[in-house]
């Protein structure tokens, strides 16, 4: 024990002077003051700085013992008061509420005294007190226990200031010697619920508990203590002050001990420190020791006088002496204790104290800074490099990486990169720092189990790691880490880029998961492609439909669901090789026949079909190969120095462009179907596509589907084909079958701007145009003089026969002229004869009944005759002649009514072959030129008699 250091950790604050002038019995301290009982019966109160604020009278005599309650303020005091009678003790029990006082004198108060009890009663005999201890339950229950020199101990328990108590007697010794069995200490010890009793004696250590009825008794120890060196600690020990030692004891006996040498006045506990006052039995002298136990060295050590009581207080110790003087010895602070301790480089002693003190992190990791620098100062790497580590999560770690970043220490380096990441403190330089680490020192075994963790979870950055490994050709820790971490798109970067394992890679993508699979192929399939075109797109297709081998994995899985990809996500990855993208997507319409991306696979696929070269933009500047650069073979097949013959070349060329436009033709009509209005895919595209590519075939489809003649026969034109030119009029000219006429009239227009002899041609159109009357010989005639190449020779039979045929229709008109100018005449001349001659009416019979005719009877002026009765009421008209008139009244009234509608009088003459003979029929109806005339009359009839012939 005399090798512990001693240390100046506590200093003295104030103290002194004489506090009080009476003599000090007893102390208590608590809520922030110190309670002095005096042999007068006073109990004086002092503040910080051992000022003296007031004073009371609690007993007449001798204060025995006092405690300041902690929850609550209340004084307990024990103390002598006037004998009432020689069978009552004077010693009695009382309980002061310091909030309350009752004035005594003009100018004085005193605390309110809410009750006092007799100590002593007739089933407690009288004895000397020893001891005091005061235990607050849960307010207002307090356990007071009271040691006497007989060897009990006296407890009261429940509601002091109501008297609802319950007293019991606890029997530690019984011995005929008081002095061996005398209650010297006490201290109570709470646990949870559970309540014990430590009771020490000058030849035993006993502990009651106090849970059970009665309270149960264990010896601890058989040697006690003869005077009041007893308290107890943080952790519920009780301690025990012996000249030899000081003891430690736990509720199951005697636990460590420590050899401090000399009689122990006092002993006390105060923030993990043992305080003890020892007297020197040769120098008569005592010392005031403080202990840090944990460390194992003196925090301070003074000698005082003679000490009668001592307390803690105001976070502080003090030490009341007999001569009525106090001193107070406060804690320095931690950073006035540690930079002592630095400027004795005792940095252990330092990292110690801080841990012992439940210093927080930060200040620890300070103190184990500097011993690692003072360590390092020393070249002491290794144990510099232990202290460093200990500060990790911090101290900024480049601190201690500048510090060995030497080629010398990048063992220690490696250490602490370790732990860093082993705490998951790491970041991504601090990886790229270790790995480094271990690729020059070459330490695969460490490096694999860095990497290859067994727990599984990575603590530092994957794609840093993984950058690392592969920059130091460590592929197969990158593959590992880029694998275990679920970064698929690394892992296969790795073996296409690095390695060129293309078949292990397209296995890889086989194994994962449709959607994770499909984010690869998308990322390398450009690589993929170019290497192992076959491969992949078997890949593509699984992925794309049902069938593969990826999709029943999904499928198979009833708790998975997986939305199949287009195909038109996968185009970027075929952008230089499009051959392979033409049989890709060939497969993909043979076996899914409704996919949704229909149009956009059409699209692409027709312009693959209808391209020249099979060619991409800025595909030639990939094919040009200079200075000697390889290039994979394209889909035509290169020689061994890249290059093809022209002839072999133009020849394969030529034949594979037959091959793709035949098949785009197939396509532009499979995908078009009949019932439907619009094809599977853009025609506007499409259009422009057989127009750049000049797919004539194509083109005159696309136009015929959409009932685009013109455009049709405008192909026919450009081409010059007169002979398919005809025959598409033939086809498309016919309006009985939906075609359009007018199309002789272009073709007609063609031919007469020429500018070549068509002779044959045009004999040919003009039978047409002849045969559905579609032109007028004039305009015939006008058309073919742009022609300087055609003679009158070839129009001549044309013309012979038109004007015949007028010849014909003008002789046929005069006739009917002549017809209607005679029937015009005859009606002028009946009608002029009904105006001014009689009508004579010789019918003798009726023409309804064709009886003879018997008065009365009716005659019409169209020489009907009838009798009254067989007309009924129906007088006025001829019922012979009435429908004929009525019908042609009806129509007179429709002509009227169609002269007001315009729209159906300019679609006839638009639909008509002759609009000059629409217009002339409306005239001649004298639907647009009428005049007003008076209303014509209808036919009258006259009634007779028989006198009336």
């Amino acid at each position: 024990m005399y090798q512990w250091r001693k240390f100046e950790f506590f200093e003295e604050k104030y103290g002194g002077k004489r506090i009080i002038e009476e003599g000090v019995s007893c102390c208590s301290s608590g809520r922030g003051k110190i309670a002095v009982g005096c042999e007068d019966g006073t109990v004086s109160f002092l503040d910080r700085g051992f000022k003296f604020t007031s004073a009371f009278q609690a007993h007449t005599s001798n204060v025995l013992f006092l405690q300041q309650l902690k929850q609550r303020n209340f004084l307990l005091t024990v103390g002598e008061d006037e004998q009432i009678s020689p069978q009552i003790s004077p010693v009695c029990l009382k309980v002061f509420d310091l909030d309350k006082s009752q004035p005594e004198g003009p100018s004085t108060s005193i605390p309110d005294c809410i009750q006092i009890l007799r100590i002593f009663t007739n089933q407690f005999p009288e004895a000397k007190i020893t001891s005091f201890l005061v235990l607050e339950e849960a307010p207002p229950i307090l356990l007071i226990a009271i040691g006497l020199d007989n060897g009990c101990i006296y407890c009261i328990q429940g509601d002091i200031a109501r008297e609802r108590i319950k007293r019991f007697m606890l029997q530690v010794d019984n011995r005929q010697d008081k002095s061996q069995c005398s209650i010297t200490g006490m201290a109570f010890r709470v646990d949870g619920k559970a309540f014990q009793l430590f009771a020490v004696t000058p030849t035993s250590v006993s502990l009651f508990n106090l849970q059970t009825q009665p309270a149960s008794r264990q010896t601890l120890d058989h040697i006690g203590s003869n005077v009041n060196s007893v308290a107890i600690n943080d952790r519920l020990e009780l301690i025990i002050g012996r000249p030899e030692a000081v003891y430690f004891y736990e509720v199951d006996g005697r636990g460590p001990c420590w050899a401090f040498e000399g009689e122990k006045k006092f002993v006390g506990w105060f923030r993990g420190y043992l305080l003890c006052v020892i007297a020197d039995q040769r120098s008569g002298s005592h010392t005031f020791n403080i202990y840090d136990l944990k460390n194992r060295l003196i925090a301070h050590s003074i000698v005082v006088k003679e000490v009668s009581h001592m307390l803690c207080e105001w976070g502080s110790i003090l030490l009341i002496m007999s001569d009525k003087s106090a001193i107070c010895i406060g804690e320095k602070d931690m950073e006035s204790k540690l930079d002592m301790l630095f400027k004795k480089n005792l940095y252990t002693v330092a990292i110690n104290l801080v841990q012992s003190q439940q210093a927080d992190a930060a200040a620890t990791a300070e103190v184990l800074r500097k011993y690692g620098d003072h360590l390092y100062s020393k070249q002491d790497f290794d144990e510099a490099m232990a202290q460093y580590i200990h500060t990790i999560g911090h101290l900024e770690p480049s601190y201690v990486i500048q510090k060995f970043l030497d080629a010398q220490r990048i063992h220690n380096l490696t250490n602490y990169l370790e732990n860093l990441h082993e705490k998951g403190l790491g970041s991504k330089d601090h990886t790229t720092l270790l790995l480094n680490c271990y690729t020059k020192l070459k330490d695969v075994e460490k490096l694999n189990i860095f990497i290859k963790s067994e727990d599984g979870v990575h603590k530092f950055d994957v794609e840093t790691a993984i950058r690392v490994c592969r920059a130091a050709n460590y592929h197969e820790h990158a593959m590992y880490v880029a694998k275990k971490s679920g970064r698929h798109e690394l892992y296969l970067k790795i073996l296409l880029e690095d390695l060129g394992r293309y078949e292990e890679a397209l296995q890889y993508i086989s194994s994962l998961e449709p959607s994770q699979a499909g984010v690869t192929v998308k990322e390398y399939g450009k690589i993929l492609i170019e290497h192992k075109p076959v491969e992949t797109i078997e890949i593509l297709m699984g992925l794309c439909t049902e069938e593969g081998e990826t999709s029943k994995r999904g499928t198979s899985n009833g708790t998975y669901s997986y939305m199949l990809p287009s195909p038109v996500d996968f185009l970027n990855i075929f952008i230089h090789h499009p051959r392979s993208l033409m049989n890709f997507l060939e497969k993909y319409i043979t076996k899914v026949k409704d996919s949704p991306a229909q149009a956009e696979i059409h699209n692409t696929l027709l312009e693959l079909y209808l391209s020249s070269d099979l060619n991409f933009p800025l595909m030639s500047q990939a094919n040009i190969l200079e200075n000697g650069t390889s290039k994979p073979e394209s889909s035509l097949g290169l020689v061994s120095n890249g290059k093809l013959p022209s002839e072999h070349k133009d020849t394969n060329t030529d034949k594979d462009r037959q091959e793709r436009h035949q098949k785009g033709l197939v396509l532009l009509k499979s995908a078009w179907p009949c019932d439907q209005e619009q094809p599977l895919y853009d025609v506007d595209l499409a259009i422009i596509l057989c127009e750049m590519n000049a797919f004539k075939e194509g083109l005159l489809y696309l136009y015929e589907k959409l009932k685009l003649f013109k455009e049709v026969i405008a192909c026919y034109m450009r081409s010059h084909d007169h002979e398919g030119l005809i025959a598409c009029c033939k086809r498309l000219g016919d309006s009985d079958k939906g075609g359009d006429p007018t199309l002789w009239a272009d073709l007609l227009k063609y031919f007469g701007e020429l500018g070549e002899d068509c002779s044959k041609e045009v004999r040919e159109v003009l039978q047409y145009i002849e045969r559905d009357d579609i032109l007028p010989p004039i305009m015939v005639l006008q058309t073919l003089s742009s022609n300087p190449c055609l003679s009158l020779s070839v129009i001549k039979d044309y013309i012979a026969r038109k004007l015949e045929h007028e010849s014909k229709l003008i002789e046929e008109d005069r006739r009917m002229i002549d017809k209607y100018q005679e029937e015009t005449s005859t009606m002028r001349k009946e009608i002029q004869d009904l105006r001014t001659n009689a009508r004579i009416f010789q019918l003798s019979k009726c023409t309804t009944c064709t009886f003879t005719l018997d008065l009365p009877a009716v005659h019409f002026m169209c020489m009907h005759s009838f009798h009254q009765r067989c007309l009924g009421d129906n007088e006025k008209e001829c019922p012979e002649c009435a429908p004929e008139y009525r019908s042609v009244l009806e129509m007179k009234r429709s002509l009227e009514q169609n002269s007001k509608n315009q729209d159906l009088f300019f679609k006839q003459v638009k639909s008509s072959k002759d609009g000059f003979s629409v217009i002339a029929e409306y005239f001649g109806k004298g639907i647009i030129s009428k005049t007003s005339k008076g209303p014509a009359g209808s036919l009258g009839s006259t009634t007779t008699s028989t006198n009336g012939f």
